[in-house]
């Protein structure tokens, strides 16, 4: 199932001319998807920012009202060439999010079409930068983080998963992945209860979970400590976002070749997909609405916390 996918995505990728022109031909025959992408230059090379679409019955791209879960891939790069040679534990990310895309294309085409629209969006360079970072050395990217929530955060999702390997720490000491807490217009919200039934059922085991502080989900830039990019999405929307984070038990550098482990990617890629089944049905619920509410009327907006700041 996803991990057959997951494999497959994971052989293509691993590759120092992987492209966005390849991970789009995966999606060129089916009928119920569009897949595109767009290169962009950035200050330390280019990147293929991709978009997939995988049409519901009716989802918004078909003139229906069914809501829209988004899916996104972060990440720096695939690889670090010519500094590491092969694929990198940081493209964990995209590997997962195209997974998906190609899993929800193959389901549709079967005849099991999701209600609502998925859109996945992730991007493509097997030739990223690194960056000091501790406790362990971050992959950079060839663009910045305003650049990738331009290309990759869209006002079609209604909610949004971001997957992002989270493995150059040691706070988080799982192996497998963790799910955050969710993150709406500035605020910290509580776990949904829907998202950890849905990684109980396809884990098999009790949910694992990790913290979220202030700083995380502030935007790169404001010379604040993140633990990564998981996040940073959430600056870029009001809709809710909730991190899915691949992990491990020690800290292993985002940069670190032959650290992806195709399992816990494939565990990511089919929650992913379980919660796009629900989600597009209005059966799951990233947060509690009414709770929402009764926080911004007690305490005001928090939405200053997905700026820069007043400095």
């Amino acid at each position: 199932m996803s991990l057959k996918f997951t494999m497959d995505v994971l052989e293509l990728l691993d590759d120092p001319k992987a492209n966005g022109e390849k991970v789009v031909s995966l999606f060129k025959d089916k009928e119920f998807c569009e897949a595109s992408f767009e290169t962009v230059e950035g200050e330390a090379g280019a990147t293929d920012f991709v978009k997939i679409l995988v049409k519901g019955t009716a989802g918004k791209s078909q003139g229906g009202q069914a809501p829209t879960l988004g899916i996104i891939g972060r990440l720096g790069g695939l690889g670090a060439r010519p500094t590491r040679i092969g694929f990198v534990s940081d493209g964990d990310g995209a590997v997962a999010a195209v997974s998906a895309a190609l899993k929800l294309a193959v389901m549709s085409e079967k005849g099991d079409r999701l209600e609502g629209d998925v859109l996945i969006t992730t991007h493509i360079c097997p030739d990223a930068p690194t960056m000091p970072h501790e406790p362990v050395e971050f992959m950079g990217s060839p663009v910045d983080i305003l650049t990738m929530n331009q290309y990759e955060v869209m006002d079609e999702m209604d909610a949004i998963l971001s997957i992002d390997t989270t493995k150059g720490n040691k706070v988080f000491n799982h192996k497998g992945f963790s799910i955050s807490p969710t993150v709406k217009s500035g605020y910290i919200l509580k776990f949904s209860d829907d998202l950890v039934r849905i990684m109980e059922m396809t884990t098999g085991d009790l949910p694992q979970t990790f913290a979220v502080t202030t700083q995380d989900i502030t935007p790169y830039g404001n010379e604040v400590f993140h633990i990564n990019s998981i996040l940073q999405p959430a600056v870029a929307t009001d809709a809710p976002v909730v991190g899915v984070a691949i992990t491990v038990k020690s800290a292993v550098p985002g940069s670190g070749t032959g650290a992806s482990h195709e399992v816990d990617i494939a565990q990511a890629v089919r929650f992913s997909i379980e919660v796009a089944k629900e989600f597009t049905l209005n059966k799951v619920s990233f947060y509690e609405e009414k709770e929402f509410q009764r926080l911004q009327s007690l305490y005001g907006s928090m939405k200053h916390l997905q700026t820069l700041g007043s400095e």
